[in-house]
């Protein structure tokens, strides 16, 4: 089904397709929708963005688009967009939809997207070698369902000016993701400038961030450009932005609005133009506590989410990265290259890795070290006991059932991303019993 409201491109979508597919059913009056996935099963949706229609939203795509998933949430949509609604067709991926394609399209990668979809692969690039699929960069590793959806994310995200907001446990690799970002661009030959927010104090916070005038605070003998003035032109990553203050948050605020820093002791403006990406080790649901993080300043930063995946929920990723630090020590520590044993694999398989990508990592560089023979055994492999002590800590500080029950809620919910159904059906119970234990804990 292709809805747009200009004829001229439904009849070239009809006349492109009308040797691929059995049907294609065209409209021009999105509010048909209804009718139409209510008399007939379709395999995918092309929807455009904009249309002259009752709905005055501003963004009328995204309000279709989830017209359609909540009619029919397995069915896969390709957006259609105009180049100046790109970050708006980049919100449509955290909405649900498939791909999007820019007007005027080019027919071999339109037929390439809807092809990927009817032979099953959607997003899924897992069969394709990450280094040949997108240039992501070496440091990434992964063929797993959840890497291969961030693999997709980036390449449709890295080449417009979206910012990009990164959440994920400690030691998932959320700076490679944002590095990656970079280097596939438009800015990939400008700076990157990385900054760890949640370590600078109150005094410094101003000081790193927006630069300072000679004289204006004791220590400040010259002067300083801050790391937005170093970044401009490029890309800014702020790691840990959950950690800041309200006050931090404020300024940050505003010179995310205006797009001008003023140095500490200056009242002189100067234009910043950069991409912003940031990043937090904080759920989504404590973010959304405006007593800890100020909504306007989320909305500000999180045009397109990306979520990284525990390793624990890599599959088969963990052996894969196994191997890579495996090649990586063996080659460091001039050993040959070790083999796995199958209770080593085992091993490896069914740990929780609190620590994640890193601790694995330290894990292998420990075995490689104290390896002796050619066979890395179950007994080589020795994991963190400061991981597990914080993780058992964590697991075991409050067993209220009310307390057990929320955490449990919250967990499922984001594992979902915000899928009340899918997580409702995970927990076992209907949606309206969901509903009122969100409204029962204020989720």
């Amino acid at each position: 089904m292709v809805i747009d409201d200009d004829t001229d491109v439904l009849t070239a979508v009809k006349l492109l397709l009308k040797t691929e597919a059995k049907e294609v059913v065209t409209e021009v009056n999105p509010e048909m929708i209804q009718s139409l996935l209510s008399s007939s099963k379709f395999d995918i949706v092309l929807l455009d963005m904009n249309f002259k229609s009752s709905i005055n939203t501003g963004n009328e795509g995204i309000f279709w688009l989830k017209k359609i998933k909540s009619l029919d949430e397995n069915i896969s949509v390709i957006m259609i967009t105009a180049y100046g609604d790109i970050d708006l067709a980049v919100r449509s991926l955290k909405e649900g939809a498939t791909d999007f394609i820019v007007k005027p399209w080019h027919n071999e990668k339109l037929l390439n997207a809807i092809t990927g979809i009817l032979k099953g692969k959607g997003k899924v690039i897992s069969d394709i070698p990450v280094s040949n699929a997108f240039n992501i960069g070496k440091e990434i590793i992964g063929k797993s369902e959840v890497m291969s959806d961030i693999f997709f994310k980036i390449e449709k995200i890295a080449p417009t000016d979206a910012n990009i907001f990164i959440l994920g446990e400690n030691g998932t690799g959320k700076d490679l993701i944002a590095k990656a970002i970079h280097d596939n661009s438009l800015r990939a030959d400008k700076p990157f400038v990385k900054v760890d927010v949640g370590a600078l104090t109150e005094t410094l916070f101003e000081s790193e961030l927006f630069g300072h005038k000679k004289g204006s605070f004791t220590g400040a003998g010259e002067d300083r450009a801050g790391r937005f003035e170093t970044a401009n032109g490029g890309t800014l990553f702020l790691d840990e932005i959950g950690n800041i203050s309200m006050q931090q948050q404020a300024k940050l605020l505003s010179v995310l609005q205006n797009r001008q820093v003023a140095r500490v002791g200056s009242n002189v403006p100067i234009n910043i133009d950069i991409r912003l990406v940031c990043a937090t080790n904080l759920p989504i649901a404590e973010l959304a506590d405006e007593n800890r993080f100020r909504k306007d300043l989320i909305y500000r930063i999180n045009t397109v989410e990306i979520l990284v995946p525990p390793l624990r929920k890599r599959g088969a990723d963990i052996m894969l990265l196994a191997n890579h630090f495996a090649q990586l020590y063996a080659a460091k520590y001039l050993k040959p290259v070790p083999g796995f044993d199958a209770k080593a694999i085992d091993k490896l398989n069914h740990y929780h890795f609190p620590g994640n990508v890193r601790e694995l990592q330290y894990t292998m560089e420990r075995a490689i070290i104290m390896l002796d023979g050619e066979t890395l055994t179950a007994d080589d492999l020795i994991f963190s006991p400061i991981e597990n002590a914080v993780h058992e800590t964590a697991e075991t500080k409050d067993m209220n059932l009310g307390v057990v029950e929320k955490n449990t809620i919250l967990r499922v919910i984001e594992k979902h991303g915000g899928n009340i159904s899918k997580a409702a059906k995970e927990l076992g119970i209907t949606r309206t019993a969901l509903y009122r234990r969100l409204s029962k804990y204020d989720i």
